[in-house]
């Protein structure tokens, strides 16, 4: 099974050792298009969830309640993290301590591919975030989708506003990836994917949907 990076690992710890405990009470007022994500899953009971880095477990639990029988499951690197995730969903899902670019879902989760997979403001925290988008893609099962939202290009805004919001993501090693369009056409392309892309409002987040 594969492990997490021991330096990225421990550094996730840091920041969100104490940060957990308030980390939903204040992501909803920055972190937008999640809930967007999830309406737009489209899953039905039975079908096979994975969200890769599902941080305190906030998308898992609102997924399960959108779409009652689907399965649900979950990894992340920062063991910090994954307390909060097992006090979110509790037995409602199978959870893993795992680095998001190199796991291997059958020793870890118990599933060799997955119905949907969501990656949902993670990619902006990966360094290899480009390997962890790709490694998501190869997980897709037959006629699944990887669903995928995070920063934009911030472009709309303000510039003063655009400065201030990447400094404060910065402290929390956050970085927006502008990139990300092109990367998930040519992962797509790739992985022979269909994709479809949307620009959130003043390009303050991106949603992006992989098909098979």
């Amino acid at each position: 099974m594969a492990t997490a990076s021991p330096s990225h690992a421990a550094l996730m710890d840091e920041v969100y050792r104490g940060q957990r405990h308030i980390y939903d009470l204040t992501r909803k007022y920055y972190l937008f298009g999640r809930d967007t994500l999830i309406a737009g899953l489209d899953a039905r009971a039975g079908m096979r969830v994975l969200e890769v880095a599902c941080g305190t477990g906030r998308n898992l639990a609102k997924v399960g309640k959108a779409w009652p029988g689907v399965r649900l499951y979950g990894l992340d690197i920062s063991a910090e993290m994954l307390k909060s995730a097992r006090a979110a969903v509790g037995a409602e899902a199978r959870l893993g301590e795992c680095d998001a670019c190199s796991f291997d879902p059958q020793p870890l989760l118990g599933e060799p591919a997955f119905e949907r997979i969501v990656l949902s403001y993670s990619l902006s925290m990966i360094p290899d975030w480009e390997g962890a988008l790709d490694h998501a893609a190869s997980l897709v099962a037959d006629a699944g989708e990887l669903h995928v939202v995070d920063f934009g290009d911030l472009q709309g805004l303000p510039r003063p506003a655009q400065t201030l919001l990447r400094g404060w993501l910065a402290k929390f090693h956050v970085e927006p990836r502008a990139a990300l369009p092109a990367a998930a056409a040519r992962i797509a392309h790739a992985r022979g994917l269909r994709l479809k892309s949307q620009r959130g409002p003043l390009g303050y987040y991106q949603l992006h949907v992989l098909s098979a």
